[in-house]
């Protein structure tokens, strides 16, 4: 299943492209995200044309604490000590120039040497978040002492007095009363060296696997490899929890700028666009008598009557339908999938690769049907077969084709064939997108039955 961050859940493009877009104009942004979704940061990249600082792979996740640490010691090893924005890419944001005057304050903070979070300034007693209790103010002309509060001089923060749990409603109901307390974004600003200075003194384990991780960290193009062995050994923890919560540093600066963490769908249903009937339709939805409903159709129709205060969402993958007041519960379903051992939570209709992407469209015994795009300049590895053969035909774009010791081009409504055993290459070598459809034939259809003869992204059989 994807990532909520890869979807484009709110507009046209996909939270982390958002996030993204957001922040690029400040600099290009260093990612970092699972070794499995590399392809798909990298695309949704090259689709809104924006460059980053690089992509950081996790070999697996070890929360957020590791993660911004291994991104710490790259940014000092190339002799930066960079403010670091630290963003999830799964919030909505809607007031961009609220938030980015509160990131201005934020980074001032920071260069004095304060570890910065901010604190969303609640709309209702939310059960589902984690709240800061604020302290002192802090800032440029303020004097220690200070009342307590919000404050609407976004150059000002406070001293975090605490880091509080998620509350049950009537606690809920106290902090909103109180006025000085907000919920936990988790977003975090800070110098490089100070949060690996404080790493250190609160979690040295964290620190020391961090350093072993960047040590000895490889570039492959615009990925960045971390030391598999030691970031793996790395306990898992969040920034939170191992830093924020512990260091008399910790200062938070009051957000009000239209935020959501979509956790869940009911909130997504909030956030979004509704009609008459307090419907949220996304894609090819037609609906009779049906109100508070969250329906989104992304591959074919979707219809419903006479239901209300229900999530329907409809992929390439799967369909699922839960009713609002549990769609929070999704995890419990994906566990389910586990369970089962579904290979839906593994694996989609989409792959992305390097050189663009493909999609299963028919399979059969001993036949499978792919649609291949490939991008403007790409070219796949140099490869053969041990238990298929392939015909290829142009749908749109000039391919280039390599069969053993002949190169040439197909255009539009042309068509090859590859033998079983053949040595083969597919390439664009326009400046204009290429889409073919594959047809397999053979005994064995596996996406690891493929000898590379050359690749230039450095992949092998066993590291796609």
């Amino acid at each position: 299943m994807y990532p909520k961050q890869l979807l484009s859940l709110v507009g046209d493009h996909s939270l982390l492209q958002d996030t993204v877009i957001r922040m690029h104009a400040a600099a290009p942004p260093l990612l970092v995200c699972n070794e499995n979704h590399r392809f798909m940061v990298a695309e949704q990249l090259r689709a809104i044309d924006l460059a980053s600082a690089g992509i950081m792979l996790e070999p697996e996740g070890r929360n957020t604490a590791p993660a911004v640490a291994v991104a710490a010691e790259h940014c000092l090893a190339k002799g930066e000590d960079a403010i670091l924005v630290v963003l999830p890419s799964d919030h909505v944001i809607t007031q961009i120039e609220k938030f980015r005057a509160a990131l201005d304050a934020a980074v001032e903070l920071a260069e004095q040497g304060y570890m910065v979070t901010f604190g969303v300034v609640p709309t209702q007693a939310e059960t589902g978040y984690g709240y800061i209790k604020a302290g002192q103010k802090v800032g440029k002309g303020v004097s220690k002492g200070v009342s307590k509060g919000v404050d609407d001089n976004p150059g000002n923060g406070f001293v975090v007095q605490q880091f509080v749990e998620k509350p049950d409603q009537a606690t809920a109901e106290g902090y909103i009363k109180a006025g000085d307390y907000y919920w936990n974004s988790g977003m975090f600003v800070f110098k490089a060296s100070r949060y690996l200075e404080e790493l250190a003194r609160f979690r040295p384990d964290i620190r020391a696997a961090a350093a072993a991780s960047a040590t000895n960290m490889t570039v492959d193009q615009d990925f960045i490899r971390m030391d598999e062995e030691a970031f793996c050994s790395c306990p898992a923890d969040s920034i939170d929890y191992a830093v924020m919560e512990k260091t008399h540093h910790a200062v938070v600066i009051p957000l009000d700028a239209g935020w959501s963490d979509i956790g869940s769908w009911d909130a997504l249903w909030q956030v979004s666009e509704r009609d008459e009937n307090h419907n949220a339709l996304r894609g090819d939805v037609i609906v009779e008598d049906v109100t508070g409903s969250y329906i989104r159709a992304e591959h074919r129709l979707v219809s419903a009557i006479g239901v209300s205060d229900l999530v329907i969402v409809e992929t390439a993958d799967a369909v699922m339908i839960a009713s609002q007041k549990d769609s929070q519960h999704v995890k419990k379903l994906v566990a389910n999938l586990k369970t089962c051992e579904r290979e839906e939570r593994l694996t989609h209709r989409k792959v992305f690769r390097p050189w663009g992407s493909y999609e299963g469209v028919d399979a059969g015994p001993r036949f499978q049907v792919k649609r291949i795009c490939v991008n403007p300049g790409a070219k796949l590895s140099l490869q053969k077969h041990a238990h298929r053969a392939e015909h290829w035909v142009v749908v749109t774009g000039t391919a280039e084709v390599t069969r053993d010791d002949e190169v040439f081009l197909l255009n539009a409504n042309e068509s090859t064939f590859i033998p079983l055993g053949a040595v083969h290459r597919l390439a664009n070598p326009t400046d204009l997108p290429l889409e073919i459809i594959e047809v397999q034939s053979g005994d064995y259809l596996g996406e690891d039955d493929i000898v590379r003869l050359d690749d230039q992204y450095g992949r092998t059989v066993e590291k796609e």
